[in-house]
């Protein structure tokens, strides 16, 4: 499944993806920043949410990252 595939994927339902899914997809997207500042600033995002313990912590945090999902989007589909 293509990158796009796996985040429309995501984005359909949100509430039922695995926040691990989740952050396998941002690690994915990080490379494609043309600033390292904000791969870097993402990077310490998710290692914040890998961090965290709980599940339902997880996806509240993973919830705000949504816009990156977007972004990659926009960005490969238009």
């Amino acid at each position: 499944m293509s990158l796009e595939e796996q985040i429309k994927v995501i984005l359909d339902d949100f509430e039922k993806a695995a926040s691990q899914n989740i952050l396998d997809v941002l690690n994915q997207i990080k490379p494609h920043f043309k600033s390292q500042l904000i791969a870097e600033y993402l990077e310490g995002k998710i290692q914040k949410i890998m961090d965290s313990a709980d599940e339902t912590e997880k996806k509240k945090r993973c919830k705000a990252l949504i816009p990156y999902l977007d972004w990659y989007l926009q960005g490969t589909c238009s």
